[in-house]
């Protein structure tokens, strides 16, 4: 292994992390890299003893063999080395043989490495494969690695790796892809036709699934559901012209297997013949006196149990355990049956075990030393052909470097009091009883923890519960037990108590049992914790008070904000007269919520004869927002009066806003004047909808000039427009809240406005009145502001 000097660091200074960190870095891939090499070292001789076992050659030779044959069949060394682990067959001891109790198969094996029209990235990938199963030390290793190599190339989503049993069924050995319950439910299975793995080791030959309706008549497909994988692969690994291990390679996605994807998959199933056959076999148990008395002992036992010895890989980690020891019970618990579960793995045996936490329990006892107790679960069963529910717990002992595994039974008494506990534990509650003949008491546990108590100096007698309570709740609680001893009478009383933690708020329900004679003689009843009820009840009066208080509060602000708006926006019962122009207005406030809009007006007659009319909306409710309408009231008319225009005055508003507290308040209007003698309309926007003129009984809204709603950005540009009013025009004025009305769109609002100004009306002065009628809802949430202008026609005069 190689490594790199470090340079020291100067005195006082902090080693640089980053550079220590590269260097381990660097050291661990160098420890991969040697790691890898032993282990391709290894497969390479094994592959050299079994050619000189075979043809009796030296060592030189048998290695130059395997690159010739490598070299031939165009693929890489370890590939040669696999295929010829693979092809290991059994061979009879006797004169003449080799010790070695193996033979070769004869050259010119089939399978598609050797095949001349594999395609090139097809043989890359192989050769990948090889390198990665030098690093496989299990079936279930050799399954995710097959997945991980076989899901980007052709869309694997799961690999089973089954192993031909005794009985002519299948054993599941490896997996990746599935998770541990349908594992489970597959990992026996019995030698029945219409297996599609079965058939495959059978026939020796590949089954291909590809057409999910026919193979599903014809198969019966794993999967939960079964069309979860749409096609699907059985290939036997042949070893020797027999198969004893198939492999299937499942896809969620439908079609055929391509002949490239065939090609890989025998080449696959050709390499996996050699790391099959080159897992280390756990040595199987001696059939000596001490294991038939271990186990003649464990069959003796009423309960289940069984004794385990740890597996261990090559790296120290615990891989599995083998079942020295089991009685028969073992098995009815395991899912197994009928079968005997000593001599075998314990995940051969039930493969989900390893996600349950009497596994990890395993693990536990095994780095501490100390038992493991697991939680009571529950386990269907069959007695006297009757399903039947059952609560165990399993327990874990250690016994030198073995475990001891049982699993205790609880019968009808211990699941009472398993329920008793777990009512006690859910309602955070306990019980207890006085005698009071003879003065003796017995409390639950959970009393103990609820009062804060030590169980050694046992229950309080009932005269002294009280004491226990706070000073204030004291009385109450004595004159109860009083009346409970003297006259029988029942109660349920809160008091609370002082602990470590703090005050908890409790409740004491007791009820006597009397004697023939009416005399109560015994006591029984029930302490709770209500701290968290209690607390919860205080929290809920809290903001109930608080919510109240706020309301108090915002309903304040809404009177004096309604004050202030009545007191700047004077509001004319009657149409006014500007300029030659009928004006009236309409201000509603809004009925939901409890805070005043910021809508506003503005309809005077200037100095030099013509009119201005103004209306605007400024973000937000309350008396902030009614004094930012004030403020840009009183400005806009100050500074229209004394001659700046309607562009100008824009301007200067968006600057004010800009620079006002810090509120950063925005704000849109329509600044409108007329003059006339030329019944010239001048207007600019800020940010806010155009105005609509009916003419003629058609209504259409002005196009908007430029212009941007106020307070939003330091140097806005604002654009006038203007058009001619002739005799007879209507012209309307408003703010949003006339127009928008969730859920509908302000452009269906839009519409709505201009059909009902359209629509026949009367031209009195009350002829605002059906038109905020038609356009408003029963309950407004906003604040709408209306300036109605007419222009007199011929009638009119």
């Amino acid at each position: 292994m190689t490594s790199e000097p470090v340079t020291p660091a100067q005195s006082g200074a902090a080693p640089d992390l980053v550079e220590l960190a590269k260097i381990v870095a660097r050291q661990r891939a160098e420890m991969d890299r040697l790691r890898d090499q032993a282990a391709v070292s290894a497969v390479v001789e094994r592959a050299k003893g079994a050619v000189m076992a075979l043809t009796g050659c030296s060592a030189d030779a048998a290695g130059e063999q395997l690159l010739q044959r490598a070299k031939s069949a165009r693929h890489t060394l370890l590939e040669e080395c696999w295929i010829t682990l693979g092809t290991l067959a059994p061979m009879p001891s006797g004169p003449g043989r080799a010790s070695e109790s193996y033979g070769i198969e004869a050259p010119g094996r089939a399978g598609a490495l050797q095949e001349p029209g594999v395609p090139d990235d097809v043989a890359a990938a192989l050769a990948r494969l090889g390198q990665a199963l030098v690093r496989v030390m299990t079936p279930h290793d050799l399954a995710r690695c097959l997945l991980e190599h076989l899901g980007p190339d052709m869309s694997a989503d799961a690999v089973l790796i089954y192993t031909r049993r005794p009985d002519g069924g299948l054993g599941l050995i490896g997996h990746a892809g599935i998770d541990d319950k349908l594992a489970a439910q597959w990992c026996q299975v019995p030698p029945l036709s219409g297996m599609a793995a079965l058939d495959a080791l059978q026939a020796g030959e590949p089954r291909w699934l590809e057409d999910f309706a026919a193979d599903e008549r014809r198969y019966l497909l794993i999967g939960d559901p079964p069309d979860r994988w749409r096609s699907r692969a059985w290939l036997p690994v042949l070893a020797a012209g027999s198969a004893e291990v198939c492999i299937g390679v499942l896809r969620g996605r439908a079609g055929a297997f391509t002949p490239r994807d065939r090609a890989h998959l025998r080449g696959v199933t050709a390499l996996c013949a050699g790391r099959l056959r080159a897992f280390e076999i756990p040595p199987e148990r001696d059939a000596d006196a001490a294991t038939d008395a271990v186990q003649a002992l464990f069959e003796a036992l009423p309960v289940a149990a069984m004794l385990l010895t740890p597996l261990r890989s090559a790296t120290g980690e615990i891989e599995d355990f083998r079942v020295e020891a089991a009685t028969t019970q073992v098995g009815d618990l395991l899912g197994r049956t009928g079968e005997e579960p000593a001599g075998r793995r314990l995940l051969e045996l039930r493969p989900a075990l390893a996600a349950e936490p009497v596994w990890q329990g395993c693990l536990h006892v095994l780095a501490t030393g100390s038992a493991y107790e697991g939680e009571p679960f529950a386990h269907e069963e069959v007695v006297a052909g009757v399903a039947e529910l059952s609560v165990y717990r399993a327990r874990v002992a250690p016994l030198g470097d073995a475990l001891v595994v049982s699993w205790i039974r609880h019968g009808s008494s211990d699941r009472q009091e398993q329920r008793l506990a777990d009512l006690q534990r859910l309602g955070n509650l306990g019980w207890a009883n006085w005698n009071l003949a003879t003065q003796e008491a017995s409390w639950s546990t959970q009393v103990f923890s609820l009062v804060g108590r030590d169980p050694a100096h046992g229950p309080v007698p009932l005269p002294e519960v009280p004491k226990l309570a706070l000073p204030e709740d004291t009385p109450a609680l004595t004159r109860a037990v009083g009346e409970l001893v003297h006259d029988g009478r029942p109660f349920d009383v809160p008091f609370r108590i002082r602990t470590s933690g703090g005050i908890r708020h409790l409740r004491l329900v007791a009820e006597a049992v009397p004697d023939r004679y009416g005399t109560p003689v015994e006591v029984h009843g029930f302490v709770q914790d209500m701290t968290a009820r209690r607390r919860a009840e205080l929290a809920l009066v809290e903001s109930e008070r608080a919510i109240l208080t706020q309301h108090d509060v915002l309903q304040a602000e809404r009177t004096l904000a309604s004050r202030l708006q009545h007191a700047l926006l004077p509001m004319s019962n009657r149409p006014v007269h500007l300029a030659g122009l009928r004006v009236e207005v309409a201000y509603l406030p809004a009925q939901s919520g409890v805070h005043v809009g910021g809508d506003w007006f503005s309809a005077i007659e200037l100095p030099d004869g013509d009119a201005l009319l103004v209306v605007g909306d400024v973000a937000g409710h309350g008396v902030d927002a009614v004094a930012t309408m004030a403020q840009l009231r009183f400005t806009a008319k100050g500074m229209v009066i004394t001659g700046s225009s309607l562009t100008g005055a824009l301007a200067r508003l968006n600057t004010l806003l800009l620079h006002s507290r810090d509120s950063h308040t925005t704000a849109t209007m329509v600044l409108a004047r007329y003059e006339p003698r030329r019944r010239r309309l001048v207007w600019a926007q800020a940010g806010h909808p155009p105005p609509l003129l009916l003419r003629d009984g058609r209504a259409r809204y002005l196009a908007r000039p430029g212009g941007m709603l106020l307070g939003a950005a330091a140097r806005p540009v604002y654009q006038e427009a203007e058009c001619r009013l002739d005799p007879g025009d209507r012209l309307i004025l408003y703010t949003d809240g006339l127009v928008e009305h969730p859920p509908d769109s302000i452009d269906r609002g839009l519409e709505q406005l201009a059909e009902a100004v359209a629509a026949p009306h009367g031209d009195g002065p009350g002829s605002l009145g059906p038109l905020l009628a038609r356009m408003l809802p029963d309950v407004r949430r906003d604040d709408v502001c209306v300036v109605d202008v007419r222009v007199p026609g011929p009638e009119d005069r």
